[in-house]
């Protein structure tokens, strides 16, 4: 298994290759695995937002979990979203994933909670860390989420033991800084940004590494950002970054982000990586999304396919 250690670094929250008929596609998942060895990535999250776990089967997940840990052979860490409703069915989802050889469970806010007061979405993310028998990475979606995590109780989250990575999404200076007094009291944690559009200051601002939506085609030039930074050499950082967000423009579709996940997978088409760009959310593929993807898998075949 591989160590806790690396927890930083580049992660992918890598989409679920499906085939036209929504059925998983374990070839693809297979293609899939191998194509992030070779951007040098640090882990896996799988069945995510990206990853379209909110609406997969859970014989799909079981199915997506298990290829890619038996296909990874403990060359990547592997994480798996277990949000849920309630704590009996987040554990139930961590009994699962731990089963089927995940490292790390990740918990979101669940989609749906009467009674949301803070009292009672703490009691439902402290019971369910301090009761899951895999470490836990927090998902902080900041106000793009159905049940708002207050500010308040955010610090009580992250100080709990059994949490080792935060995935930051919030796009927010606040829920920056608790995270970062959170990492100061807590030197293990380990804080990665998801906002795949701007990770220079995060990074300059202590955190560890990024979990990128666009992991998958922008997850080596990511890590191409990290050595600059770490280097001390920003402008070159800077010209990466705009670099990934050209790139990540071309994929969905435009700074509108018409054609996201559709976008996204059809890129993944084009690569080679997957056989169909289907998803369950039906995003629209328009034809200039898929010309803009065409003339992307030309212009950067030195960072798509290093």
């Amino acid at each position: 298994m591989p160590q806790l250690e690396v927890v930083g670094g580049v992660w992918s929250a890598t989409p679920t290759p499906f085939a036209n008929d929504l059925q998983l596609d374990t070839v693809a998942v297979k293609r899939l695995v191998d194509h992030h060895l070779r951007l040098g990535v640090n882990g896996l999250f799988l069945a995510g937002t990206c990853g379209e776990g909110a609406w997969m089967t859970d014989r799909q997940k079981r199915d997506l979990v298990q290829t890619v840990v038996k296909h990874a052979k403990g060359k990547m860490l592997i994480a798996v979203q277990v949000t849920d409703n309630s704590v009996a069915r987040i554990l139930d989802n961590v009994r699962v994933a731990r089963e089927d050889g995940a490292d790390i469970a990740v918990i979101a806010p669940p989609l749906f909670l009467l009674n949301a007061t803070p009292e009672n979405v703490l009691a439902l993310y402290t019971q369910a860390i301090r009761q899951s028998s895999l470490p836990v990475g927090i998902y902080d979606r900041g106000k793009n989420s159905n049940v708002p995590v207050p500010h308040a109780i955010l610090p009580k989250i992250y100080a709990e033991n059994n949490v080792v990575l935060i995935k930051d999404s919030s796009v927010n200076p606040g829920r920056r800084d608790i995270a970062l007094a959170a990492r100061q009291k807590r030197p293990g944690l380990r804080l990665l940004t998801g906002y795949e559009f701007e990770v220079i200051s995060y990074l300059q601002a202590g955190y560890d590494g990024m979990l990128l939506g666009g992991g998958i085609f922008s997850g080596y030039l990511a890590c191409q950002i990290m050595d600059a930074v770490a280097a001390g050499k920003l402008p070159l950082a800077e010209r990466l970054q705009r670099r990934q967000v050209r790139m990540l423009y071309d994929a969905y579709g435009g700074k509108n982000i018409k054609c996201w996940l559709s976008g996204l997978k059809r890129l993944m088409v084009e690569m080679g990586i997957f056989g169909s760009w289907k998803s369950y959310l039906n995003y629209p593929l328009t034809p200039s999304c898929v010309r803009a993807i065409q003339r992307m898998v030309k212009k950067d075949a030195d960072v798509l396919f290093p």
